[in-house]
C-alpha cells in the first residue's frame, strides 16, 4: 500500500492516467455504524515507462474508499498499491479482496504503534525487536480473545492495576494459600 507519507512513490502512481481509466471492481460494506464502498481501477506498467520506484512492479492499482459514519460527513481517501502480477494473472476483484486483507494487518499495526508505541521502541539489535513484537501480539490476542472492546483502554486499566494482568493468563498469586 502506498499511501501519502510515501511522497515520490505516492506522487508517480497519483500522475498516472487514472481519469481514462473505468473503474473495474467496486464494494459497498455497512457495519460498525458506517457505510464504506472502495472502487478499485488498475493500470498496467510497462517496462519502458520507467520512473515508478517498484522495478518489478507489472500493475498499479488505485482504490478510492468513500466513508460515511452515521451522524458524519462522508470522507473520502485515495490509496495506491502496486503489484508484481500482470493484468492476466489476477482480477480486480481478487486485488481488492488481497488489499481489504492488508487493512486488517494495518489495523493491528495501528493498535501496536499507538497503544504500544512500537515505532518509538528503541529496542532495535538482536532478537529483541521480534521478541517484543511477540510479546505485543501476545497480549493484543489475549484482549481479544477476551473480547476486550477498547484495546487501549484495557491496557490502560491493567497498567493502572497490574495486579490484574496474571489472572488473565490464568495465574493467581495468592499468598494465603500454601502448598504441602
Amino acid at each position: 500500500m502506498i499511501k501519502a507519507n510515501q511522497p515520490t512513490a505516492y506522487r508517480q502512481l497519483a500522475a498516472l492516467p487514472w481519469r481514462d481509466i473505468s473503474v473495474q471492481h467496486t464494494t459497498t460494506s455497512t457495519g460498525h455504524g458506517r457505510r464504506e464502498s472502495r472502487s478499485i481501477k488498475t493500470c498496467g506498467i510497462a517496462d519502458e515507462l520507467g520512473g515508478i520506484a517498484f522495478p518489478h512492479a507489472r500493475l498499479a492499482i488505485r482504490v478510492h474508499r468513500r466513508r460515511r459514519q452515521t451522524g458524519r460527513r462522508e470522507s473520502r481517501e485515495t490509496v495506491y498499491a502496486v503489484t508484481s502480477l500482470d493484468a492476466h494473472q489476477t482480477t480486480s476483484a481478487d486485488l481488492a479482496t488481497a488489499i481489504r486483507g492488508h487493512w486488517t494487518v494495518e489495523a493491528l499495526h495501528h493498535v501496536r504503534d499507538v497503544t504500544f508505541a512500537e515505532d518509538t521502541s528503541t529496542v532495535h539489535t538482536g532478537t529483541a525487536p521480534r521478541a517484543m513484537a511477540s510479546l505485543r501480539n501476545l497480549a493484543i490476542g489475549l484482549l481479544k480473545t477476551l473480547e476486550a472492546t477498547n484495546i487501549a483502554k484495557t491496557t490502560r486499566a491493567i497498567r493502572d492495576q497490574p495486579e490484574r494482568a496474571l489472572p488473565l493468563l490464568g495465574i493467581t498469586n495468592n499468598p494465603d494459600t500454601q502448598e504441602t
